[in-house]
């Protein structure tokens, strides 16, 4: 029984130490950020031993305060981090209350358990609330300070260090939250598009085989009628047949095509909606020019790529996009005013540049220093090319109301 007891309480403390679902690590692993980020803050809980450099001696209070203290600040700093998120301000205020414990012995260390109370208030239930929270933090520690005669300045110090950390933090948190808003748009954008579309395509299909198939059916049952009697009109009826099934199925093959030429207007649709959430204007054509299956696909996923790093890097105001036929070859251009300077490819551009060349085309990438950056995509096609690709297509309704 003892050795039960003995291995399943570290079991326990590992489990409340474990990555929750719905805990502050989980969404910063879901952004792409390490799980242990979070733990490269802890360099600032230096300040808590700041007295043993601003003063020549520490008190055996201080010691025994700050010995004390600093085991259960981290463990409740973990368990903010690793718990669930509505579980934090439990955790936060817990580190603003052992500062205002041991201010008394320990300044400089109860004044850094508020700012990282702060730090993590500002995850703290609804907007509202963090922001309660944070000052209702901020106020106890003025009063706190003030009865311990603290100096003023220092006081109006160490409140709005506390408030500028808590700050940031409510404004990582706020674009967290919008980004995960327009994530959402983005993908409800592109369900709506293939929702649509597979409406489209039923209606097309419903009209261009609902008569035919009809008529084949009225043909063959002639034919069959007129087999006894004349063998060379129920041949003709029967021939007429194959000739209608024959134009049906030549049909069937270009509306099957001209199905694939959306993708790109869905995916300009959705770009449009990304950008003007960063107050970006995105100029592009309402007409798209007639493309081959494979190009439309690999431009669609460029696109996509290049408007995502738009929309997170480029700081601009406008972007355009265009596609043209070029003596035998396409072009698609997108451009935007930012701040450009790109030194180094990252990894979208890369993928970018390998989805290109495996359409047998080129990117050129131009990036001055504020005056915006240009990629250039130009892909070879031949008139084969041209001529298995579906005829120029509008950008769907759907898709511009969406824009």
């Amino acid at each position: 029984m003892t050795e039960r007891l003995s291995t399943e309480k570290p079991r326990m403390a590992a489990s409340w130490f474990a990555m929750a679902p719905d805990s502050l690590a989980a969404r910063h692993r879901a952004t792409g950020k390490h799980r242990y980020l979070q733990m490269f803050n802890l360099i600032w809980a230096v300040w808590i031993f700041g007295d043993l450099i601003f003063r020549n001696t520490v008190s055996d209070g201080w010691v025994l305060a700050t010995c004390l203290s600093f085991p259960v600040f981290l463990s409740l700093y973990l368990l903010a981090y690793f718990q669930p998120i509505h579980r934090i301000a439990i955790y936060a205020v817990g580190i603003g209350v052992l500062g205002m414990v041991i201010l008394r012995w320990n300044n400089s260390g109860g004044a850094s358990y508020v700012i990282f109370s702060c730090a993590y208030l500002a995850f703290a239930g609804s907007v509202r609330t963090a922001l309660v929270f944070m000052c209702l933090m901020v106020g106890s520690f003025l009063i706190e300070a003030s009865l311990q005669g603290w100096p003023l300045p220092v006081m109006i110090t160490m409140s709005i260090m506390a408030l500028a950390v808590g700050s940031g933090n409510f404004l990582y948190r706020l674009n967290a939250e919008k980004d995960a808003e327009l994530k959402l748009s983005h993908d409800e954008v592109r369900r709506l598009a293939a929702m649509a579309e597979r409406e489209r395509i039923g209606r097309d299909l419903h009209d261009l085989l609902g008569h035919t198939l009809s008529l084949i059916a009225l043909k063959l049952e002639l034919s069959r009628r007129l087999l006894d009697r004349d063998t060379d009109a129920a041949r003709r009826e029967m021939e007429d047949a194959e000739g209608v099934a024959r134009h049906a199925l030549a049909e069937v093959r270009a509306a099957v095509t001209g199905i694939r030429a959306t993708g790109l207007a869905a995916e300009l649709a959705s770009a449009k909606l990304l950008l003007n959430s960063s107050l970006v204007h995105l100029d592009y054509e309402n007409t798209l020019p007639a493309l081959p299956a494979r190009v439309e696909a690999g431009l669609a996923l460029v696109l996509r790529e290049a408007v995502t790093n738009i929309h997170r890097h480029a700081r601009a105001t406008r972007a355009s996009v265009r596609v043209e036929w070029v003596e035998g070859e396409l072009r698609f251009v997108i451009a935007d005013n930012g701040k450009g300077g790109m030194a180094t490819e990252g990894n979208g551009l890369c993928g970018m540049r390998e989805r290109v060349r495996a359409l047998g085309g080129k990117l050129v990438v131009e990036s001055l220093r504020e005056r915006g950056t240009t990629l250039r995509i130009t892909v070879p096609l031949s008139n084969e090319d041209r001529l298995a690709a579906p005829m120029p297509q509008a950008i769907s309704d759907e898709s511009r109301l969406a824009s």
